[in-house]
């Protein structure tokens, strides 16, 4: 065993010494050691009831014959960090979890990994860890939230919430229907409901074949949820017996089959950051061409909030990923035979698997659009690439030449939203929010929501070299490279500028001559950074762009 080298030999009597200071026996750590990675704490709703998880897991571990130990990993809630120097910290956050697991993993030589993971940054930054140590290892998320209710509205999410601000700026409603709303969008633990980044990347882990069954989509107050946690720790001793590394489970068809099912759900924009760090761990490249390429084949299969009106526990009941992976593989557009932490391939594991609710998980025939979610558009403004859902987007808005407003940071942005300096029309631009220029690159869900709540969503597009939440919808265009501190275009553009997006044929430009681009460049300086100490400032030196997936260079 792995563990062997903390256990095994005269010369490890005082590393056993320790381990019986833990409480533990002589048979406890003769047994296999399995690492629980546990991102519970009380501040994120979605990580918040963990520790039930994290007992479960445990629970399947001993009774396979395992000695789980638990250890913790840190988790932003990108919510309660939204809007304030936090979210700077949201993105980065996914280099420190893999860093912290890989250190903890190897200074103690756990023989297996069970992750449990939730939120945003904490799945990938989980995921990027297990394919770099590639030691056996499985996923069991906490589960998603269910969806809030008010007198005559049974829908809420989180979005709810930052929309419903955007109508108290237009007096469109009460501050007694502001706070029905706040308190009740949110109606306990869980990943926000929708199919934003928590949820995108819970479903892609069972895509993936990193989860078992039911990950992505069973409800995190389901008993069913407590089930999985416990099979979950027994498998892992099964992974651990025939020697299945996370390098034979997420291979190239893998991540195929995550960027189709992707396209087909409609994920999160942040799945085009996230997938290619993971992928870089594996020595895999996945590029922005290639997501193009799989979107333009890929039939947009369900509308899940904030694209439409389901959110994931309709998944769930329609027959969950299992389901919609069933309709894949008939259109002949994912590989069944790859290998999963079932230790059974994906066929086998789908071989039941049926849509339940027609209207929630469609076929071909009746899909919302013949290409996927999501799309990469090109032009002088983007020549590395940018990002957008195109699920979310008003049909009205999928052509849009309107005139730049310009901003220098999101702040700064949302006060002219909230102040009605923003016209029907307008393209928003919000610029030195990338990688190195927030640093972290800020989520925009404060100034899309703003836009929505306004009544603007049909009417004003947003581009940015940030990012945005899972839960924006409208036209908003992000992840554009180069960013602004490195030069790119997005940081010549001024006030009144006119720029083109033209989604359906994948272009982002900025309507102004070469000379007078050129003249710009010959005078643009690149501003101080931000922020220069502390962790931030050793991210942002280190850093690679968006069209990256913003991994930390070595």
């Amino acid at each position: 065993m792995r563990s062997d080298v903390v256990k095994v030999g005269k010369e490890r009597a005082p590393h056993r010494s320790l381990f019986y200071a833990l409480g533990l026996t002589k048979e406890e750590f003769s047994r296999p050691l399995i690492g629980v990675v546990n991102s519970f704490n009380e501040v994120v709703p979605g990580h918040v009831h963990l520790n039930q998880i994290a007992d479960a897991v445990k629970a399947g571990v001993r009774l396979a014959g395992g000695t789980p130990i638990q250890f913790p990993a840190i988790a932003v809630c990108d919510g309660i960090a939204m809007d304030h120097v936090g979210m700077k910290y949201s993105l980065a956050s996914r280099e420190l979890i893999a860093d912290s697991i890989e250190t903890m993993a190897m200074a103690h030589a756990f023989d297996a990994l069970v992750f449990i993971p939730n939120c945003d940054k904490v799945v990938p930054g989980m995921l990027m860890a297990a394919a770099r140590l590639d030691i056996p290892s499985i996923f069991v998320s906490g589960g998603p939230m269910m969806t809030g209710a008010i007198p005559g509205n049974n829908n809420l999410d989180l979005n709810s919430a930052f929309e419903v601000v955007g109508k108290m700026a237009t007096g469109n409603c009460t501050e007694e229907e502001m706070e029905a709303v706040e308190m009740n969008c949110c109606p306990g633990c869980g990943s926000c409901s929708g199919m934003f980044t928590a949820n995108s990347m819970n479903c892609i882990t069972e895509i993936l074949g990193m989860g078992l069954p039911g990950n992505g989509t069973i409800p995190a107050v389901s008993a069913a949820r407590i089930r999985l946690a416990k099979k979950a720790g027994m498998q892992i001793m099964e992974l651990l017996e025939k020697d299945i590394r996370p390098s034979q489970i997420m291979t190239a068809s893998s991540f195929r089959n995550a960027l189709v099912t992707d396209m087909a759900l409609g994920c999160s924009t942040n799945t085009v950051l996230h997938l290619p760090a993971i992928a870089h761990e594996l020595n895999i490249k996945l590029d922005l061409h290639m997501i193009n390429e799989i979107s333009e084949i890929t039939p947009h299969l369900c509308k899940l909030a904030p694209a439409g009106e389901h959110h994931i526990q309709q998944l769930h009941a329609a027959g969950g990923i299992s389901a919609l992976l069933s309709e894949l593989a008939h259109l002949h557009l994912v590989d069944t035979s790859i290998v999963t932490v079932t230790g059974k391939t994906m066929a086998e594991n789908i071989a039941k698997a049926k849509i339940l609710d027609p209207e929630v998980i469609r076929c071909k025939e009746t899909a919302y659009s013949d290409k996927g979610g999501l799309a990469i558009l090109w032009g002088n403004l983007a020549e590395d690439g940018c990002v957008v859902k195109r699920a979310a987007v008003a049909r009205s808005m999928m052509y849009h030449e309107g005139p730049a407003r310009v901003f220098d940071g999101e702040e700064e942005a949302a006060a002219a939203i909230y102040g009605g300096r923003i016209n029907p029309g307008d393209v928003i631009v919000i610029r030195y929010e990338g990688p190195k220029g927030g640093p972290g690159m800020q989520e925009m869900l404060t100034p899309t929501s703003a836009v929505q709540g306004m009544g603007l969503g049909e009417s004003v597009a947003l581009i940015t070299d940030g990012r945005f939440s899972g839960a924006t919808r409208g036209a908003a265009i992000g992840h554009i490279s180069p960013e602004a501190m490195e030069g790119g275009l997005i940081a010549l553009v001024q006030e009144g500028d006119t720029i083109r997006i033209d989604i359906a044929s994948g272009k982002l430009d900025l309507l102004v001559s070469d000379e007078e681009i050129n003249l710009r460049r010959a005078r643009w300086q690149k501003p101080e950074p931000k922020i220069s100490k502390g962790y931030l400032g050793r991210y942002a030196n280190r850093v690679s762009s968006a069209a990256q997936g913003a991994v930390s260079l070595r």
